[in-house]
């Protein structure tokens, strides 16, 4: 036992910002720093370590978080710890100490393994930025302390070697490198023993995985056999990843949900390659149909960013047909943010698309969005199917609960179900999102409310 083991060190609270992957880390985290005698606690009031792990996908997250920094003052004692971590962390690095006077710690996504000694000397008035990146660092022995008891987040790859010339991601989580397959299936097993039946890998391009041995295709095959699993699911792949082999393995393993989010980015080729995406519209939707013609009733979820520098009224009118032609059955929708370090900040200024024009065009294709998803969510209305319940919903009385497409559906019902498999009736919709009867002896009892 080390000397971090031998004593209590107090409470800890992590508050979380961006994707999947932060809430992985701070799993990681917390893990970290309860094997070290760190009690984690549901909130800042009173806590002896705050921090805060942050996106930097968009300058709008950042702004945020530097708000939040400010807020978090108010819970601050003399001998409380302030640290932010993550790909904002990375990307500010010892600038965010001056930004911040009240900050003890920048540590970026590869810095997690020393967070107790950083902690230490944050104690003792040290104030220090480790922002280095280690190409070797999986945290392959860290036993993450999961928030959720129904889902897992399982990180198999970090880093991105594609280089999309608006995206800070490479600047924030380095190179591509991918976990040996054999640890992510011993995770994968250590998770289903504690009666988790659902996973999600992940990886900025995650069905690019290779270990040097060992494919995507090989990892889904593997994965589908571990005792206890009933869903998988990956985020985010890259159009140009889904081989042949992927795509056999998606449709051949049963536990593999029949649900991709295929990032779009814009349905424009012009457009495309202004964003180094290093695909065009027609393989985007050559994809799209080789993943539909070996699995049929496959559901996409799409990113799509308007107002790219350049991007013109043609361009931007070829992204409204492309999400026509997909019929997604959902997008998550952004105007572009310009990152500094990012090769878009060396784009002339004179191909800046104004704010009124990026405005006006991302109204039009939300409305699009939710023309297509009402419209095809209409059609599913008294159709069965199988859902996991995951949590108690915003409505008094209901339970959220998600299918094997990633459609939500909420059900009456009460906390002894979540983590059950239940069988409904999707008997109404909002245009995102679905009621259900439950399905019980051949009959759908209605929704309470």
């Amino acid at each position: 036992m080390n000397a971090d083991t031998q004593r209590s060190a107090g409470t800890v609270y992590i508050e979380t910002y961006g994707c999947q992957m932060n809430v992985s880390d701070s799993e990681l985290m917390y893990g970290r720093l309860a094997e070290c005698g760190y009690v984690p606690v549901g909130g800042p009031e009173g806590a002896d370590v705050i921090l805060v792990n942050t996106c930097a996908i968009r300058d709008h997250a950042e702004q945020r978080v530097i708000g939040r920094l400010g807020e978090l003052k108010r819970y601050m004692s003399r001998d409380t710890v302030l640290g932010v971590t993550g790909c904002m962390a990375q990307r500010l690095g010892p600038a965010l100490l001056d930004r911040a006077k009240h900050v003890q710690l920048v540590v970026g996504p590869d810095g997690y393994r020393a967070l107790p000694s950083l902690i230490e000397g944050a104690r003792r008035g040290e104030r220090v930025a480790k922002v280095d990146f280690d190409l070797e660092e999986h945290y392959e022995d860290f036993h993450a302390r999961r928030f959720d008891g129904v889902r897992a987040w399982i990180p198999v790859q970090r880093g991105c070697d594609y280089k999309c010339t608006y995206c800070i991601v490479p600047m924030t989580r380095g190179a591509e490198r991918s976990r040996t397959l054999s640890d992510v299936e011993r995770e994968s097993a250590e998770v289903t023993a504690q009666g988790i039946t659902e996973i999600t890998l992940l990886g900025q391009t995650v069905n690019s995985y290779h270990d040097g041995e060992h494919d995507f295709a090989d990892l889904l095959r593997r994965l589908g056999r571990t005792p206890g699993l009933r869903r998988l699911r990956f985020t985010s792949p890259h159009p140009n990843d889904f081989t042949d082999r992927v795509i056999a393995a998606m449709a051949e393993t049963p536990v593999v949900c029949e649900h991709v989010h295929l990032p779009m980015q814009s349905g424009s080729s012009r457009t495309l390659k202004r964003m180094l995406r290093r695909y065009t519209r027609e393989s985007y939707l050559e994809c799209v149909a080789r993943l539909r013609g070996a699995i049929p009733n496959v559901a996409l979820t799409t990113d799509i960013i308007v107002g790219f520098p350049g991007e013109t009224d043609d361009e931007f009118e070829e992204t409204l047909s492309a999400v026509r032609d997909v019929q997604f059955d959902d997008a998550f929708t952004f105007r572009f943010s310009l990152r500094d370090g990012t090769p878009a900040a060396r784009l002339p200024e004179s191909m800046t698309v104004s704010d009124e024009v990026a405005t006006a065009r991302l109204d039009r294709l939300i409305a699009v969005v939710r023309e297509g998803s009402r419209a095809r969510n209409l059609s599913l209305l008294g159709s069965r199917h199988e859902v996991l319940v995951e949590k108690a919903a915003r409505r008094g009385g209901l339970l959220q609960a998600r299918t094997r497409h990633h459609r939500t559906v909420l059900v009456p019902g009460d906390a002894s179900m979540i983590g059950r498999y239940l069988t409904v009736e999707l008997t109404g919709t909002t245009g995102s999102t679905f009621t259900g009867a439950l399905v019980h002896n051949s009959r759908a009892l209605p929704l309470a409310g």
